[in-house]
């Protein structure tokens, strides 16, 4: 079983949680790909959509406005629903690519 964390939006801040299982897919709208070279970061945003992202490889680090954080590892997925609000930050925190696979959810 994969870990799940999930990402939302609660008075106008990004909020996370460990969740157990992963709710379906049923609502899949795309599935597509990206790699963020070792070292890579990316500022505050929110995420642009609904969506499952799987990490295939890589650590990362992300963080919300208020300072909380938690580390994403190959096999983990992140469902994100963090679609407004102040957002989130990444970063890479080992020597690997980002290798990803979104699976972007209908809302």
């Amino acid at each position: 079983m994969s870990r799940l964390v999930r990402l939302w939006t609660e008075d106008g801040e990004s909020r996370f949680r460990e969740e157990s299982g992963l709710p379906p897919a049923a609502d899949a709208r795309r599935v597509h790909a990206e790699e963020s070279p070792a070292g890579s970061a990316l500022a505050w945003h929110d995420a642009p959509c609904r969506q499952y992202v799987v990490t295939l490889s890589g650590t990362l680090r992300f963080t919300t406005r208020d300072g909380d954080t938690f580390v994403l590892r190959p096999g983990d997925v992140l469902l994100a629903e963090d679609t407004a609000g102040g957002g989130h930050r990444w970063e890479l925190i080992d020597d690997r690519p980002w290798r990803r696979v979104y699976v972007e959810l209908a809302d």
